[in-house]
């Protein structure tokens, strides 16, 4: 009998090697051999561990069908009874991060068993798993897979173990928000006070309470006749035409979409509903306007208040789309609008 413990691996269609976007719509299987990233991740365990199996899902099917996903993955668990449960990585894949994300949680939540993953800072899934697992940083493309794999496989063995875990700048995961006592030398009064006189000298000093660090962007300046501008809608709020032709996902958005609404004065049903997965859409898919308000800027367009409505609306999914997606979708946005002439946005959420 091997003394080895025992991993069972999660990967999408694209490094399950079945294929990119034309096979994303795949559903959940089960092989008991080693595929794609989970070959190399078994080399780096140094015989110590073994590969049980991979578990392969369509990132648009688990999105799309995540209970029916997560009690597949989860019946799979419970018959090949892995020690450790391990996904991705996910680098900074919106779709596959969230579903590597949302399988961890609930691997975690309801078997007990450890989890480990990998993902890029701003992946959309981060928040949903970093305190269930131990989510190694990666770079934001699978150009990362050699850097981040000896780290997964390097915990994921301190994990079997039940070796103690050192701190996120030893191990290379990102911190899961939580506080650990320790029997340190200076009291936190004095630390304090020793970082604070570093800092009015100019010295170099690291913080025992990192802060996050958001961009600060310029307002634009005021309209100054809003009778004779030409003002744009944009929203976040996953309002599209009927049929989402061009597929924009419900969350961890990865595209946007522009629609002509020169000849319209509102935005009606069944003509328009949302796609959003964030909120109840119910009352947006009555009465579309309610997300984006394309009726009342017609209206003051035809009362002159404003002097013209642009003649299309932009629309993407705000929930869990990641940062590095929100700035690509408001540079290309605002590219646009700006060559169209726009002098000002309503852009609207949920």
């Amino acid at each position: 009998m091997s003394d080895k413990f025992k991993v069972l691996y999660y990967v999408n269609q694209f490094f399950g090697q079945i294929g990119g976007e034309d096979k994303a719509g795949i559903e959940p299987e089960f092989r008991k051999e080693k595929v794609g990233p989970a070959i190399g991740f078994e080399s780096k365990l140094k015989s110590e561990g073994e590969v049980i199996g991979t578990l392969i899902c369509g990132d648009n099917y688990f999105n799309e069908h995540k209970e029916e996903s997560l009690s597949f993955v989860m019946d799979v668990i419970k018959k090949e009874a892995p020690d450790i449960f391990v996904a991705g990585p996910a680098f900074n894949a919106g779709r596959y991060g969230v579903a590597c994300a949302e399988i961890c949680k609930a691997v975690a939540d309801e078997m007990g068993i450890p989890v480990v993953t990998g993902m890029y800072i701003e992946n959309p899934g981060l928040d949903t798993c970093r305190k269930e697992a131990y989510v190694i940083e990666t770079s934001d493309s699978a150009g990362g897979m050699r850097k981040a794999l000896p780290s997964m496989a390097k915990i994921t063995c301190k994990l079997a173990k039940g070796l103690e875990i050192g701190s996120p700048e030893e191990e290379g995961f990102i911190a899961r928000g939580m506080r650990k006592s320790l029997i340190v030398e200076k009291r936190g009064s004095l630390r304090a006070v020793e970082m604070l006189l570093k800092r009015l000298k100019g010295e170099e000093f690291e913080t025992e309470m990192p802060m996050p660090v958001f961009n600060i962007v310029e307002p634009a300046a005021a309209i100054k006749d809003l009778s004779k501008a030409t003002i744009a809608l944009c929203t976040s709020g996953g309002i599209v035409p009927a049929g989402n032709p061009d597929h924009i996902q419900s969350a961890s958005a990865q595209k946007w979409g522009k629609y002509d609404v020169s000849g319209r004065d509102a935005l009606n049903a069944p003509d328009f509903y949302t796609t959003h997965g964030g909120y109840d859409p119910v009352y947006a898919n009555e009465i579309p306007d309610r997300v984006a308000p394309l009726d009342i800027l017609k209206e003051f367009e035809k009362e002159g208040y404003i002097g013209k409505v642009n003649n299309y609306f932009y629309t993407t999914t705000g929930t869990g789309t990641s940062v590095a997606n929100a700035v690509k979708f408001g540079t290309e946005i605002g590219k646009e609008l700006k060559e169209a002439g726009v002098d000002g946005v309503i852009l609207t959420s949920t």
